[in-house]
């Protein structure tokens, strides 16, 4: 059965968009037909990070009934399929966010899996997001102001009645002023699916316009994204190994 995920937070520069186009991704390594959509309809990055920031029919077109869904998806060379936003401001105003969810359920009809990717915050357009979504996923900094904003999005997520399938941590560095994951699993109730250390290939890989799983496979984040897939395809068991060539060598 097909599933819609949101991928959401309440604050922006956590890493939202990192981990929704990375997690389709894996998951479409893994074997699963996914669409990445850039459900950030003000500040629209998908498209930026994978090279096609200017397509000819967008998810603009799509909600304003001047396209088919079916083409406004474009699939990039590493197979992973992708909606992009339009980056033009002039239309958002005509924009009805709402109809993100008839968006979602046509999509249902075509793929495994519709990763969305939320504007962040609490506005219209993420809540237009949760809407569509069959479950949410928020990501979070170990940060204070990060976490407490995540916890408002949970919030709402609970009074629209989705469900909050987890939390992934993002940009975690080991440093001492952040804060624990169990004090954040605490803090937001909710269980941790996955913790993604900082990664200075991140920023390469969106300048090599492409997922970090392909681009650097064997770092640290990209093990991570691959085993948040495998625990949402219900691949518990999954164990990713690093050569032993790339420990001595640092090579991950």
């Amino acid at each position: 059965m097909s599933r819609v995920i949101t991928i959401s937070s309440g604050k922006g520069g956590v890493g939202k968009t990192t981990t929704a186009i990375n997690l389709g991704s894996a998951l479409n390594q893994f074997g699963k037909n996914v669409v990445v959509v850039d459900a950030n309809l003000t500040t629209p990055n998908v498209g930026l990070h994978l090279g096609a920031p200017i397509v000819p029919v967008s998810l603009n077109h799509v909600l304003l009934g001047k396209a088919k869904v079916s083409d406004a998806i474009y699939e990039h060379e590493s197979g992973t399929k992708i909606i992009p936003s339009s980056l033009s401001v002039r239309e958002l105003r005509q924009l009805q966010y709402e109809k993100l969810k008839d968006v979602s359920r046509r999509l249902k009809k075509m793929t495994d899996y519709i990763i969305l990717d939320s504007a962040a915050g609490l506005g219209e357009e993420a809540v237009a997001a949760f809407e569509a979504a069959d479950e949410i996923i928020l990501v979070t900094n170990p940060e204070i102001p990060a976490v407490t904003d995540a916890l408002k999005a949970s919030k709402l997520a609970e009074q629209l009645g989705k469900e909050v399938k987890g939390v992934i941590v993002t940009r975690v560095r080991g440093e001492k002023s952040e804060m624990p994951i169990a004090n954040i699993k605490d803090m937001l109730e909710l269980p941790i699916l996955g913790v993604v250390p900082e990664d200075r290939n991140v920023p390469k890989s969106v300048l090599m316009k492409n997922a970090l799983i392909y681009t650097h496979p064997r770092s640290r984040a990209s093990r991570a994204y691959r085993k948040l897939a495998a625990k949402i395809i219900g691949k518990n068991d999954y164990r990713e190994r690093t050569p032993l060539f790339d420990i001595i060598f640092g090579r991950y």
